[in-house]
């Protein structure tokens, strides 16, 4: 079996390099890689690689993820996040290949408390959501054998984080604030990585599975917990800080304006991936320490 991994350079695509390799050939390509064209800003040249790979699977893990900055580029975010991916599912359909594509809980409102489900009405809020939303809808209009996971709050140890923010400013400062009105769960890069290679071997065995699912560790915090859960483990850990986990100060949304609206309720209901796959996601706090422990 041969897979094409697009955007291998991200948080995501970094693991997906990993988890897919013991599937088979692994043809793994970012917008500036040589042998081929992977630029997504450049959509005309995606169906010609497709093409030319000839994969069984493509997995995109490429996309516009700045989410203020998109508010200002609304046209390289449709391009990146819709254009883009809608040809790669075209010429995928033609040479009959899986599609595996990623999306996010920004394509809802945000409203309410209650986890949201793959079929409940969307409502985005900003143009990185509304860009990712026609992205998702234009690869399964294009490609009849698509895995389209929605995702969101996407940590890795590999690079820059919210968790490593965090840390770095508990050095500088004696308290911090942070937004505690937001509802989501931390999902580790490497869990989705994980998690997609074993939903291409299940679909690959029975085509009915495809379709659209939701992908989160388990359980749910705010940026408030969150950032009080990482600071307590790395005063465990003996890191020196001036603030602990006390000194963590909870504040609304409003006292951090952003270009981008966030959504405040970023649950995700993960019981269809969980049942069709016979999967049991991790609560978000085992992933957190883990990665932790990798980089303290």
């Amino acid at each position: 079996m041969k897979l094409l991994l697009l955007g291998k350079g991200g948080q995501v695509g970094w693991e997906l390099q990993r988890s897919l390799a013991p599937l088979g050939e692994l043809v793994a390509l970012d917008f500036d890689s040589t042998d081929f064209h992977a630029d997504f800003s450049r959509p005309e040249q995606l169906a010609e690689t497709v093409l030319q790979v000839r994969p069984d699977v493509i997995v995109n893990a490429a996309a516009h993820t700045a989410v203020d900055k998109a508010e200002s580029e609304p046209e390289f975010a449709r391009k990146l996040n819709a254009t883009s991916p809608g040809v790669v599912a075209l010429a995928a359909q033609q040479i009959g290949a899986l599609m595996v594509h990623y999306s996010t809980d920004y394509v809802f409102d945000g409203s309410g408390r209650t986890p949201w489900k793959e079929d409940d009405a969307t409502g985005p809020l900003s143009v990185y959501g509304r860009t990712k939303l026609e992205g998702e809808q234009l690869v399964a209009k294009n490609c009849a054998r698509h895995l389209i996971l929605r995702t969101s709050w996407v940590y890795a140890a590999r690079g820059g984080n919210f968790a490593k923010t965090m840390l770095r400013i508990a050095k500088e400062r004696d308290r911090l604030t942070v937004i505690d009105d937001q509802f989501g769960a931390p999902t580790g890069a490497e869990l989705l990585a994980d998690v997609t290679a074993h939903a291409i071997r299940a679909t690959l065995q029975d085509p009915a599975k495809a379709g659209l699912y939701h992908a989160v560790a388990g359980g749910e915090t705010t940026w408030h917990g969150y950032a009080r859960f990482v600071i307590a483990q790395a005063k465990a850990a003996g890191v020196e800080l001036k603030a602990g986990p006390e000194a963590v100060d909870p504040v609304p949304t409003s006292a951090f304006p952003t270009p981008a609206t966030r959504p405040a309720n970023s649950r995700l209901d993960t019981r269809k991936l969980q049942s069709t796959f016979g999967l049991v996601l991790p609560h978000w706090q085992q992933g957190v320490a883990r990665m932790l422990r990798e980089t303290l």
